[in-house]
């Protein structure tokens, strides 16, 4: 984002709460108002300055002084506005700035929100009375290759831009409103550097038995959760790790999100017939040695999927479900019969990720005692998120939870005489697997996060 621009925006905030702005420095804002600042203020001033803040305290009298000596401020701005091309290149860079997952804009009846999601909670993003939505979607959609004409359905496209000195890559998708066309545009991850197993965040013991299941020469591993908790980020570490001149890697996905030099990548594309179902089958004619499948979504591409991992191919995929226990049950309420189901699955990953505290401002809460015995013995040690000039609200990135299955001889078994689902849940207890809420709670009483962040992604299991 340019200087310019983050003067307009840190103004335009400052104008709604009644301060004025003093200095901007890419290290400092200065500003001058009649009363403290709320909390919201304060968020949101960090969010956009990026640098420390520091306020002064005049009289309402000497802020409308200090606005009516200086009128010629806002004609710069104003001679010097953004153009619609401008606008959008600087609201990606301030994104990609922020570590921005999604961008929401969004048409209200008498205005235009603009948000972010940061560490996957929405912010709201400073907007000017320049802002035009129908502008801004045009522009997205010429990028994107799309009708920009079209405004009664939705679309779908990517795009790539050279941003901050490097290319990045987005997903864009429109969509009708009462007010007029939303956008949310996804930003994909292009750097191949930070895609391993060893920044996953696993335990030793949890990715040691990922990496045993990797090593397998044949079989099915299924990374479980809900949208937006990182699976498909744990499919390409598997997938890099296994990343050699001695094998064939394959994926199908919608879309591609990281490209990874070595392995064949294809993109779906169900308007013109090319879906998953159908590359699949032209996949297991490539001779693969490893296949990665986007997202599980049907009982045919599950069918397709096992019957790789039982002639020769290790599978790796992802299925919407919330615990390890429950896909066991998910697959079959699909139509998987369980002898099929038990030969073929070897591993179970189920993650969540939750916001990290900063480390630079988070402060000791309550020690809590009121955990069952089985589950948690002793207190844990729960923190608050303060929120400083380093972060936003308290939190800074995300770390994942896993809860890991391993398929052994018994669960096999088990799966394959279609045993009722409590026995399944008894065998998956006997194997002293911590559950996603457990490793939350390792998580809470080591610092990295706190237990009502914790129950926000995961719930509360200790009844």
């Amino acid at each position: 984002m340019t200087a310019s621009s983050s003067l307009q925006a840190v103004e335009a905030l400052c104008q709604r709460h009644h301060a004025v702005v003093l200095s901007l420095t890419p290290q400092r804002l200065h500003i001058a108002m009649a009363t403290p600042p709320s909390a919201d203020m304060m968020a949101a001033l960090r969010f956009t300055a990026q640098g420390a803040i520091e306020i002064e305290y005049w009289p309402p009298a000497r802020l409308e002084q200090y606005r009516q000596d200086r009128p010629a401020a806002s004609e710069p701005a104003a001679a010097h506005s953004e153009t619609t091309i401008q606008r959008i290149d600087n609201l990606l860079a301030l994104a990609i700035q922020q570590r921005a997952s999604d961008i929401h804009i969004e048409p209200q009846a008498d205005a235009l929100r603009i948000r972010f999601r940061v560490d996957g909670v929405l912010q709201n993003v400073p907007t000017s009375p320049a802002d035009n939505a129908a502008a801004l979607l045009a522009r997205l959609k010429i990028v994107a290759n799309l009708d920009i004409a079209e405004r009664r359905i939705p679309q779908d496209g990517q795009f790539t831009l050279a941003l901050l000195g490097k290319p990045a890559s987005f997903r864009l998708s429109t969509l009708p409103t009462r007010c007029g066309e939303k956008a949310v545009i996804r930003l994909l991850q292009t750097d191949t550097q930070s895609v391993s197993l060893e920044n996953l965040g696993m335990s030793p013991a949890a990715l040691r038995c990922f990496r045993e299941a990797l090593a397998r020469p044949q079989g099915l591993i299924l990374v479980t959760g809900p949208t937006g908790s990182g699976k498909t980020f744990t499919l390409y570490s598997g997938l890099s790790s296994l990343n050699t001149p001695g094998r064939n890697l394959c994926s199908v996905e919608d879309p591609v999100e990281i490209p990874l030099p070595g392995v064949n990548q294809t993109q779906v594309h169900p308007k013109t017939g090319l879906d998953f179902n159908r590359v699949l089958r032209a996949l297991l004619r490539q001779d693969p040695d490893v296949i990665m499948i986007g997202e599980i979504r049907d009982a045919e591409t599950a069918e397709i999927a096992i019957k790789a991992a039982q002639t020769g191919h290790l599978v790796l995929s992802t299925l919407h479900t919330n615990s390890t226990a429950e896909t066991l049950t998910r697959l079959r309420q699909i139509g998987i019969p369980g002898y099929q189901l038990a030969s073929a699955l070897k591993l179970v990953i189920a993650q969540r990720l939750v916001r990290r505290l900063c480390p630079h401002c988070r402060e000791p809460a309550e020690a809590l005692a009121h955990f069952p015995q089985v589950l948690w013995p002793g207190t844990v040690q729960n923190w608050r998120a303060v929120g400083c000039e380093r972060c936003y609200s308290g939190f800074y990135g995300r770390l994942a939870l896993f809860e890991l299955l391993p398929v052994n001889a018994r669960l096999q078994n088990a799966i394959a005489t279609d045993s009722a689902q409590e026995a399944l849940l008894k065998i998956t207890r006997q194997q002293n697997i911590n559950s996603l809420f457990v490793e939350g709670l390792h998580s809470v009483n080591k610092g990295e996060t706190t237990l009502a962040e914790l129950n926000r992604i995961v719930g509360n299991d200790d009844d």
